[in-house]
């Protein structure tokens, strides 16, 4: 709303807008935020597919096969999508003017993708697997955005992830990664889709 409201003022003191052509430029104003809304599912969508592939992928190896590499799918999939990630956002940086709560949300993530790495690197140099934590981490970024956003769909994502976290808490080793994948599949993807398809 801010946006839309500077964007109307600093029309208005250029020239006098009729009441038809006010209307207009509001009307733009909003279609251009709920098409910038429907944009951040990207990153929800791009890591969702990846981070429950990797989870899927940790599940079968370590408990069908006798890889000593059973971890890799994350490492792999975690740098091609940091990669992608920063691709997409300086595309859209140069291409078009972000919303400030595009911004923010950016900058919210990028905290928390810090904290995913340390959270991975204290976790794997005691011997735990991190799941408990990605899983809140997840759960904190998700539903925040969700609030900020006011995205039903990605707030319940977000109260999904901390349910799922404190329930694996009471699964053992071998199967957290598969309700890791579960709950990305819940928070992340089902969430991103419906973002994606978001209309006003």
């Amino acid at each position: 709303m801010l946006i839309i409201y500077k964007t109307f003022a600093m029309t208005t003191e250029e020239q006098a807008l009729s009441p038809q052509e006010s209307l207009r430029l509001i009307t733009d104003a909003i279609s251009r935020t709920k098409e910038d809304l429907a944009k951040n599912s990207f990153p929800f969508l791009l890591w969702g597919w990846l981070i429950a592939s990797a989870s899927f992928a940790f599940f079968v190896l370590h408990q069908y096969t006798t890889s000593p590499y059973y971890f890799l799918p994350f490492p792999v999939l975690a740098i091609a999508g940091m990669i992608r990630t920063v691709v997409y956002y300086r595309q859209r940086s140069t291409s078009a003017t972000l919303s400030y709560y595009t911004v923010f949300l950016y900058k919210l993530w990028f905290v928390l993708g810090i904290s995913f790495i340390a959270v991975v690197f204290l976790n794997v140099s005691q011997s735990k697997l991190p799941f408990t934590y990605t899983l809140l981490i997840g759960g904190i970024g998700t539903l925040a955005s969700g609030l900020i956003m006011k995205f039903d769909a990605l707030t319940i994502g977000g109260v999904l992830f901390f349910i799922a976290a404190i329930g694996s808490v009471y699964v053992t080793d071998d199967y957290k990664p598969l309700l890791h994948g579960v709950a990305i599949i819940f928070g992340y993807l089902i969430p991103g889709y419906r973002l994606k398809k978001f209309k006003a």
